[in-house]
């Protein structure tokens, strides 16, 4: 296999997941990239986290009253799927589909809609938004139990117009109210705590607060309503339909997929100002959309085996968000092998970070890109990765020190120790100013085979940490 396969398999595990071992990578190479694609599309998990387990050991998880237990979980997820697109995915959906604590004060219904995002998100874009729409967490979010007959709440038709489908400049403040009219109805209701207790799979299903997806008939606007042109007594299932077919929806949501998988795009309130990145990317991305009917799967297969996703023009293109920072960085060091109470601190660096799982600052989400980074989350970034990666006692990093001293046998030299690390850690690619710089710490620490000590290969593990390439993807 060639040193470019490994590297574009790299490229492609750090997208679809968190990154990958060598002996991964080396497996997947194997396989074909195309045929390595189509698995992580079509397959299901071998393996699923069990909750009997997480409950076993994290007995506040599923709680109600807080989402740090369930943030930890989603993390511990992430960690150790043998299926991470599955979680890879839920993160794309909740950075546009952003829900939080500070408004819902119910952790319950946040991981509800997370499971939800990992069911459907790589369904039909018009089923997804309609499971969002009867989604407990998003209708509190944006106010639609509020929302009634003569007395409409425009939050949720505002976003579903602005931030989950179409984009500012391809609606009027008409059609606003009107699909909000077209959503009246649509709301919460509570089941008593024994009924709700007997249906869920938890030690603390909701507490006093059972809430799921009701439809109030008698609180339906069923009159006539125009909407971007079409005309009809129509509820909200009509609204996401008209919403589905409009070539803004398709551009809107390529975008968006641009963005998380290839690389980073402005921030969504800059899209009607700033073309993207790549519009023949995004052209051809919406053309996928119509001709698969909306189907969010086709859409990334096509995306995935493309020339503009496998160009090298576009690797470490994208900053590593907290979370994927520090899932990848926990994937590597092997230092959970089950769910546990420390795991709630380790999710607190993301929060850190400025990235708060299941806790966004706003229904804009998070603003990616480079805006991740200032001088406070940057120390944050480089502490987390370098002392995780340096610490001997992981299982994960003392094997890959293991791997270094067996595989530089006879032919130590600075450069085949450097190429070695960067495999063991994902094969990871590094300017030439990255790499001048570990040469000379090789050099000024490591100067022959028997300086491989473990102080000396951890402290060369935390300089790796701290490069700027290990922040990006």
């Amino acid at each position: 296999m060639s040193n470019n396969e490994i590297l574009l398999m790299a490229h492609l595990m750090r997208r679809v997941g968190f990154g990958s071992t060598k002996d991964e990578l080396n497996k997947y190479v194997k396989k074909g990239y195309d045929n390595q694609v189509d698995e992580i599309l079509d397959l299901e998990p071998n393996y699923e986290v069990s909750n009997h387990m997480i409950n076993r050991y994290q007995p506040d998880y599923e709680s109600p009253m807080g989402s740090s237990a369930n943030g930890a979980t989603w993390l511990y997820r992430m960690v150790w799927s043998d299926f991470p697109f599955k979680e890879k995915i839920s993160l794309f959906w909740h950075g546009i589909f952003a829900t939080g604590y500070a408004k819902l004060a119910n952790g319950y219904v946040l991981a509800d809609q997370i499971r939800m995002f990992s069911k459907y998100g790589l369904g039909n874009y018009q089923d997804l938004l309609l499971h969002l729409s009867k989604d407990p967490a998003m209708i509190i979010w944006l106010d639609n139990c509020e929302s009634h007959k003569g007395a409409i709440n425009e939050n949720y038709g505002r976003e579903l117009l602005e931030l989950f489908s179409m984009g500012t400049g391809n609606y009027t403040e008409k059609d606003i109210k009107e699909a909000a009219r077209a959503f009246t109805g649509w709301t919460i209701a509570n089941k008593d705590y024994m009924t709700a207790k007997s249906q869920r799979d938890s030690v603390w299903p909701y507490g006093r607060l059972a809430m799921h997806f009701e439809y109030k008939e008698d609180d339906h606007d069923g009159d006539e309503k125009t909407f971007l042109g079409e005309t009809g007594k129509f509820n909200g299932e009509d609204i996401i339909e008209i919403i589905c077919k409009q070539k803004a929806t398709a551009k809107f949501i390529s975008r968006h997929i641009y963005s998380f998988f290839v690389e980073d795009e402005p921030p969504v309130p800059e899209w009607p100002y700033k073309e993207p990145n790549n519009p023949e990317a995004i052209e051809a991305l919406s053309e996928v959309y119509f001709d698969k009917g909306y189907n969010i799967k086709e859409m990334l297969r096509f995306l995935f085996k493309s020339k503009f996703f496998r160009s090298e023009k576009v690797w470490n293109k994208r900053v590593k968000s907290p979370i994927e920072l520090v899932a990848g960085t926990l994937r590597i060091t092997k230092e959970f092998s089950r769910p546990d109470k420390q795991q709630s601190l380790t999710n607190s660096h993301t929060q850190f970070m400025g990235q708060h799982a299941m806790n966004p600052p706003s229904v804009e989400g998070w603003h990616w890109g480079t805006e991740w980074l200032d001088s406070g989350t940057v120390v944050e970034r480089v502490n987390f990765s370098s002392s995780k990666l340096g610490n001997v006692n992981n299982l994960g990093i003392r094997r890959i020190i293991d791997n270094i001293k067996s595989n530089i046998s006879n032919q130590f030299t600075p450069e085949f120790l450097i190429e070695i690390v960067l495999e063991e850690l994902g094969a990871i690619i590094v300017s030439k100013t990255t790499k001048d710089t570990l040469n000379d710490f090789v050099k000024s620490k490591i100067d022959s085979e028997k300086a491989l000590t473990d102080d000396n290969l951890s402290e060369f593990l935390q300089l790796v940490g701290a490069m700027p390439e290990y922040q990006r993807t």
